[in-house]
């Protein structure tokens, strides 16, 4: 999630294509959070790891 979040936004400032900069910033951010939340032991979604 976190990849593509980064691809998206990179597409998005490059083609200055404002909702893909959007969703890819949600996208990382997003990724980050179910990564650190996965990562501190706390199950996600009923999964003890996310990746």
């Amino acid at each position: 999630m976190i990849i593509l979040g980064v691809i998206l936004a990179i597409l998005g400032f490059v083609l200055a294509v404002p909702v893909l900069w959007t969703i890819g910033i949600i996208l990382v951010v997003v990724g980050l959070v179910l990564m650190l939340l996965g990562s501190a032991g706390h199950a996600v979604g009923g999964r003890a790891h996310y990746y």
